[in-house]
């Protein structure tokens, strides 16, 4: 896609729309934006970042959107927006940020990284791998840094790690990782998408433009991705946590190996890994494969993971108070999230979930917590539905919180020595916090100043 001398609307006027709109100023373009905030306050944004020449189009001007060449949204913007449907019927190209980047052009090995969880942490561990292989590695995308504001800094002997969201992948025309990585598919933001099989095929653009040249790694184990062979010109890459393979990355005696063709290397023992549950030893091996593709070599890979402490938000240990462990795991948005957090944890669980109602199914992670539950305690938009699926299974110890201090109040009460308290809500985090590290870190300040 050509991208000079356009008429182009960016939807969205956060870190993402701001970066958006400084690079097409650099290309000659007519630039319009749309957000639902007043339009003082979004000339405001405009002026503060020196983007003096962009007209701000509102809801009652949609009609104003006929005219541009394309439309670049912000990952945030739900594919039911009025303007985007609009745009949609009128045929006007959508692109995502993931996609502008591509077409303005990246000059790094592009490598990209999906999943419906543990996508985090794997491209956090892929980029420590890949600086301390004395390469210079930019991680971007859906964990927090959008790829705008990197990658004019990628130069050509650099990589581009990007966690890349199902939102973001959606819109992904032309888009083409040297390695893609696709640790797990499970049902997640049906609300967005809609159906599963839409879930899944915007997951599965990551792949659809590489070649014979490029590389994708999978997860033996999960049935959607072992259905993906024969529908790819990559090369694949297979990986296992529970059994043997004749190709590719699993476990074996205790230890990672990675198999190619008639000779097998042993990358690392279980014990040398410091994050727990089965989930991240899976996550580690989709790594190896993913570094594996690349060359990069066995020991940079080995002692990378042997220090690699996880990411914040991730299980992630807050400390102890009167023999009881709190462990944050805001990440934990979903269903299948939270249900590997539960099974990453020995203790009985005080357990703290709910949030903003993404239609999901919560017995999975109901039956996982069921022999480990010493309670359950509710709060958000969810409470009510999550308690009645609690109460179907036999889950009798179930408390209804207004809010987060009240939540970790009511754990405490609960919590008996040798007990862990976990916060992994299983639901997004949109009905009381913008996002799920300011849910965690709010979890962790109340934590704090209790225990203190």
């Amino acid at each position: 896609m050509l991208i000079k001398g356009k008429k182009i609307m960016v939807m969205g006027i956060g870190i993402t729309g701001v970066s958006a709109l400084k690079l097409l100023a650099e290309h000659n373009n007519e630039l319009f934006v749309y957000d639902e905030k007043p339009e003082l306050e979004i000339k405001e944004i405009l002026i503060r970042n020196q983007l003096i020449n962009v007209e701000v189009i509102q809801e009652e001007m949609i009609n104003m959107v006929q005219d541009v060449d394309f439309i670049v949204k912000s990952p945030g913007i739900p594919p039911d927006n009025m303007v985007i449907k609009f745009a949609m019927d009128k045929g006007i190209p959508v692109i995502s940020d993931i996609e502008l980047a591509y077409n303005l052009g990246i000059q790094g090995t592009i490598i990209g990284i999906t999943g419906t969880n543990g996508k985090t942490t794997s491209t956090i561990l892929a980029g420590e791998i890949l600086n301390n292989n004395e390469n210079r590695a930019h991680l971007a995308g859906n964990m927090g840094t959008g790829v705008l504001q990197v990658v004019e800094n990628v130069q050509k002997e650099d990589y581009l790690v990007l966690e890349l969201s199902s939102f973001q992948l959606e819109h992904t025309y032309l888009f083409k990782p040297k390695v893609s990585l696709i640790l797990n598919i499970t049902e997640d933001h049906l609300d967005w998408h809609g159906t599963f099989d839409n879930y899944k095929a915007s997951k599965f653009k990551i792949f659809a433009n590489q070649s014979g040249d490029d590389y994708l790694v999978l997860n033996k184990e999960d049935e959607n991705l072992r259905n993906i062979e024969g529908k790819t010109r990559a090369s694949i890459i297979w990986f296992s946590a529970k059994k043997e393979l004749a190709q590719g990355v699993f476990i074996n005696n205790g230890s990672i190996i990675y198999r190619n063709n008639e000779s097998m290397e042993i990358i690392l023992s279980l014990e040398d890994i410091k994050i727990p549950g089965v989930h991240n030893i899976e996550n580690i091996c989709g790594v190896v494969g993913v570094m594996k593709a690349l060359g990069i070599d066995n020991d940079t890979i080995r002692t990378t993971i042997r220090n690699f402490k996880g990411v914040e938000h991730r299980i992630e240990y807050v400390g102890k108070w009167n023999g009881v462990d709190f462990y944050n795991d805001s990440k934990g948005t979903n269903v299948e999230s939270t249900t590997k957090a539960i099974e990453a944890i020995n203790n009985p669980i005080v357990l703290i979930a709910g949030g903003y109602n993404k239609g999901a199914n919560y017995d999975k992670f109901l039956k996982a917590l069921q022999n480990k539950s010493r309670a359950l305690v509710l709060i958000g938009e969810t409470k009510e539905d999550i308690e009645r699926a609690a109460e179907n299974i036999g889950i009798k110890v179930i408390y209804k919180a207004i809010n987060m201090e009240d939540a970790v109040n009511k754990a405490i009460s609960i919590a008996k020595i040798g007990d862990a308290v976990l916060l992994s809500p299983a639901c997004a985090s949109w009905d009381f916090y913008q996002n799920f590290e300011e849910r965690g870190n709010h979890f962790k300040r109340i934590v704090k100043d209790l225990t203190e």
